[in-house]
């Protein structure tokens, strides 16, 4: 008989699924799925708020049209006549350190800011202004800031307020405002994206960075779905995926009822 070994995450019984001592069936229709994904990651069930919270981060991520890297791995891989399956994956295996990973290295580096202002008994935008000096010094760039299409990120404001309703705007989230100013005050326009809010509101809530990237994975997969599907349905087999070639011809604008 082999040796056992340990698993804290989910028990399995006949006619019972306890997630971290939670029957599954009294999860069901009570808790939201960010709620879930909190609790299955961290240990415990978060309050609604957080809940919500997590919710916002998973939907603010779930897709950002057909030229990242993750949709063009999917597409490409689908348009040669595999599996769904095997299509999304391709899209999740191209989440790596340039695509998504900024999530994981912002939480770093604003840790790495919040400190070096404890340390030297300084304003968190004074940390921010010489780490920044120091890393440009030394080639380093700072992740989370900035977009290649957004001037304003619509993703950050949102999230920002919606941490503060959850009690969750903490030490990162000032140290992302305050690297932000460093950087206006300096004449550049770098505005923290979605994915250093994220980073920033995922540290504040006691993730690890470690953790963060599967976060973006759980967030993109139902994206990565429908593009697979639509690439399945839509586009003839064996084409040349090119980047930025595609028309949106979907629903116009239009306004949520709530």
């Amino acid at each position: 008989m082999s040796e056992q070994w340990p698993t804290a995450i989910t028990e399995i019984e006949p006619n019972a699924v306890r997630v971290r001592g939670y029957n599954i069936a009294d999860l069901m229709g009570r808790v939201s799925f960010g709620q879930a994904v909190y609790l299955i990651i961290r240990g415990e069930l978060p309050d609604e708020a957080t809940g919500n919270l997590m919710e916002a981060i998973v939907v603010s991520s779930i897709d950002h049209g057909a030229t990242p890297p993750s949709a063009m791995a999917a597409r490409t891989l689908a348009s040669t006549g595999a599996t769904l399956s095997a299509s999304v994956g391709a899209g999740l295996m191209s989440i790596n350190a340039h695509h998504g990973g900024a999530i994981t290295k912002c939480a770093h580096q604003l840790g790495e800011i919040s400190d070096r202002a404890t340390q030297s008994h300084c304003s968190l935008e004074e940390a921010a202004a010489a780490q920044l000096a120091d890393w440009k010094a030394a080639g380093v760039r700072m992740s989370g800031f900035g977009h290649r299409i957004h001037s304003a990120d619509p993703r950050t404001a949102r999230l920002f307020e919606l941490a503060r309703e959850a009690g969750a705007f903490g030490d990162h989230c000032r140290t992302a405002e305050a690297v932000e100013a460093a950087f206006r005050k300096a004449g550049k326009a770098l505005p923290v994206n979605v994915d250093g809010a994220i980073g920033a509101v995922l540290a504040d809530l006691g993730f690890e960075p470690e953790i963060m990237n599967g976060l973006f994975m759980i967030a993109r997969t139902p994206g990565l779905i429908a593009h697979v599907r639509e690439e399945q349905t839509r586009m003839r087999p064996m084409r040349k995926v090119v980047p930025g070639a595609h028309q949106y011809d979907g629903p116009a604008a239009r306004k949520l009822d709530t």
